[in-house]
C-alpha cells in the first residue's frame, strides 16, 4: 500500500500489516458511502474474523488504493468485492485524516481517507462477502448521525469522520442531497478536513 505524508503525498510502500502494526504508519485508504434513491446511508456491519474493528457497523466499504492505482479504481473494485455494487458513479467530498487502535487487537489505522460518495437506487441487489461484512442497514442520515454520537463503540471510530465529511460537501454533490444538515446545525462538521 502507498504510504503518504499528511498533505496526501506519496512517500513509499509497505505492506498492509506493516501499516497496521502499532504505532502505525500513515497511508491512503478510501471510504464510500453509498445513499439510495430515498436518501438512506448503507452501512455495514464488519465481519467477524476482520483483525481491525471486526463486528463494527461501518460506511458502505473501506480500502486501499495500490501504488500507482487510483482511489476511484481501487474504490469500484472493492463495492463489487464486498458488497456485489458496480456502476457507481463516485465522487470525492474530502479527505479525512485519523489514527485510532483497535482495543481488542492492538491493530492500527492511520489513514488520509479519502471520502466517496455514491448514489446507488433504492434496494439495490446486493451480494455480501461474509469475510468482509457480516449484513447490512439503510438508516436515514439523522438517526446515524445520532446513533453514531450515541453509541461511538458500535461503530468504526473513522465513521463519525467520514459522515461529517460527506455531510460539510453534501450541497455539492450529486445524489448527496439527504446527508445535507439544516443550517443551524454544525455541530456534525467540526472533523471535515477539505479535499487537497
Amino acid at each position: 500500500m502507498e504510504l503518504v505524508d499528511a498533505d496526501g503525498a506519496a512517500t513509499g510502500s509497505c505492506t498492509v500489516a506493516e501499516a497496521h502494526t502499532a504505532p502505525g504508519r500513515l497511508h491512503r485508504a478510501f471510504s464510500v458511502m453509498l445513499l439510495d434513491d430515498l436518501g438512506r446511508v448503507l452501512v455495514q456491519q464488519r465481519a467477524a474474523e476482520k483483525t481491525r474493528f471486526a463486528l463494527r457497523w461501518a460506511n458502505a466499504c473501506c480500502g486501499h488504493p495500490a501504488p500507482g492505482e487510483t482511489v476511484y479504481e481501487a474504490a469500484a473494485k472493492r463495492l463489487v468485492e464486498e458488497i456485489g455494487v458496480q456502476g457507481v458513479t463516485l465522487h470525492q467530498a474530502g479527505v479525512y485524516l485519523y489514527r485510532a487502535e483497535d482495543p481488542q487487537t492492538g491493530r492500527v489505522e492511520h489513514e488520509y481517507d479519502h471520502v466517496l460518495v455514491g448514489q446507488v437506487p433504492a434496494d439495490p441487489r446486493l451480494r455480501l462477502d461474509p469475510a468482509e461484512v457480516a449484513t447490512v442497514r439503510w438508516p436515514a442520515p439523522d438517526r446515524l448521525r445520532v446513533d453514531v454520537a450515541d453509541n461511538p463503540d458500535r461503530y468504526a471510530p473513522w465513521l463519525r469522520g467520514v459522515l461529517a465529511v460527506a455531510t460539510e460537501a453534501a450541497g455539492h454533490l450529486p445524489g448527496a442531497a439527504a446527508l445535507a444538515l439544516p443550517s443551524a446545525d454544525t455541530t456534525a462538521t467540526s472533523e471535515v478536513h477539505p479535499a487537497g
